[in-house]
């Protein structure tokens, strides 16, 4: 994941990296979030919330990731979109990118 020259946290930072892509980024200006550990949904609260439009960006209503975004933990993708309780560790990696839909 880049991080537009920032550094990426170490694992004794005690910090998670949550970087937006660049098609988020086109809509809401989003600069790239360190935040503490916790669960994912921790970390993506903390992260979402710090900018302004971006919550609803990445929750539907019932606070479950929207359908059209995806996130991807240490470039794993995750699947889920309303359990989020799998805990992040200092050093670990977010990406959140809009997922592409159609046909």
């Amino acid at each position: 994941m880049k991080l537009d020259g920032d550094p990426t946290p170490g694992p004794n930072s005690g910090l998670v990296a949550v970087d937006f892509a660049p098609n988020l980024r086109r809509h809401v200006e989003c600069t790239p979030q360190r935040v503490g550990v916790g669960t994912l949904r921790q970390v993506l609260e903390s992260a979402v919330n710090a900018i302004p439009r971006m919550p609803g960006y990445v929750f539907d209503d019932q606070r479950a990731v929207r359908k059209h975004v995806t996130v991807f933990v240490n470039d794993e993708m995750v699947c889920e979109r309303v359990n989020l309780d799998r805990m992040l560790h200092a050093g670990d990696r977010v990406l959140v990118v809009q997922a592409l839909t159609g046909g």
